[in-house]
């Protein structure tokens, strides 16, 4: 799978995602041909900066109808944030913001089940709006798993939508950038801090959402700047942001970066409890698919393994297969395996396979069968 810019972009490329109109239409399907000009041009005036292309011999990944439905709910209100967003600087006030958080709540803040969470690819100008979906996104999934009330999760979807409304005024290279100088870090944090008397006039009503926004700011301010941390008097909604807010501002997919992975994102938050409430943190590693049976791994050996188990006591240590010499490794069997850990999911474009689970089971190796992997 490789992306290709709008520009680049020639007749006889086959799509490998789905691309949706602003109010959700399938306009062309994965392994559309592009068969002219025409279809060429049809997607620049999308707004695209570019699309994921097939290569020639490669066949169409895998894609579970909740994927697909999750894709097209991130087109449909990127749009729309996008369009509020712009309305609340211009006027101070919000129109449908209410509206867009209790359709970010509908759809992913009751799940009882796990979702692969699939970051659309980012430029310097979408970057604030598709964040933010995101974090609203992650907030109604946490606030879920937590069982907080829905006045605080209303709370903390709201925050986590509007919390980066101030940027919209820097360089969009800042905007986006995730490895920052610490004058840099001065200038964002400014221009955040004076997105604050617009959250205080359109949320007048919910004066936490401004609250929530400013604590998690401190924090990650105090974090970054390797200060003392102290959110023993945070709103839980502020709690969600934080972790919320660096999971997907380090493995979103940008056009000139790449992404960290989720198990690095998670293992650094585990690490740092004092910034990322732990309980924030299992609620978030409880609403994610993420090392899952068909996912490929690298072990602190050195080793490549296939996950073929997954440990829902502890997401880290599943069950997996050695590349190496075909070995059932159980990491949750600590007094055998200690030592050995899962470093990072493997470089891949799509981490996902289809597995072959007929030669596993003639190997005796039993497994999880999921719709896809």
């Amino acid at each position: 799978m490789l992306f290709i810019k709008c520009d680049e972009l020639r007749p006889g490329m086959r799509l490998a995602r789905p691309i949706y109109s602003k109010k959700g239409a399938l306009l062309y399907d994965r392994a559309h041909v592009l068969k002219d000009l025409q279809s060429i041009e049809n997607i620049k005036n999308f707004g695209l900066i570019g699309v994921f292309i097939l290569e020639p011999a490669e066949p169409v990944p895998p894609m579970t109808q909740d994927d697909i439905e999750f894709e097209r709910f991130q087109t449909v209100m990127y749009h729309e944030i996008m369009d509020e967003m712009e309305h609340i600087v211009k006027t101070h006030k919000q129109e449908r913001f209410p509206n867009i958080c209790a359709q970010i709540i509908k759809s992913y803040g009751n799940l009882n089940k796990k979702i692969t969470f699939q970051q659309a690819l980012r430029s310097t100008e979408d970057y604030i709006y598709k964040h933010s979906l995101n974090v609203g996104i992650l907030s109604a999934m946490i606030c879920h798993s937590l069982g907080v009330s829905l006045s605080d999760q209303n709370e903390a979807v709201m925050a986590g939508v509007i919390h980066d409304i101030g940027k919209l005024t820097l360089s969009a290279e800042l905007q986006s950038k995730l490895n920052c100088t610490q004058e840099e870090l001065s200038v964002i944090d400014a221009h955040e801090v004076a997105g604050y008397p617009i959250i205080d006039d359109a949320f007048s009503f919910l004066p936490n959402v401004r609250r929530a926004c400013n604590q998690s700011r401190k924090i990650l301010y105090d974090y970054w700047r390797n200060n003392i941390v102290d959110t023993s008097k945070a709103l839980i909604s502020a709690k969600v942001l934080v972790v919320a807010g660096i999971f997907d501002k380090e493995t979103a997919v940008r056009v000139d970066d790449a992404p960290i992975s989720e198990v690095l994102v998670i293992r650094r938050m585990m690490q740092r409890s004092d910034v990322f409430d732990h309980k924030v943190v299992k609620a978030l590693v409880d609403s994610l698919n993420i090392l899952v049976p068909g996912v490929s791994v690298e072990l602190n050996t050195g080793e490549k393994a296939l996950v073929i188990r997954t440990n829902e006591a502890d997401f880290l240590r599943p069950t997996v297969l050695s590349f190496k010499d075909n070995t059932i490794i159980d990491l949750s069997n600590t007094g055998a395996y200690g030592n050995l850990e899962i470093v990072d999911i493997m470089k891949t474009m799509d981490n996902r396979y289809i597995m072959d689970t007929s030669k596993m089971k003639a190997l005796g190796i039993t497994v999880d069968e999921p719709e896809y992997v």
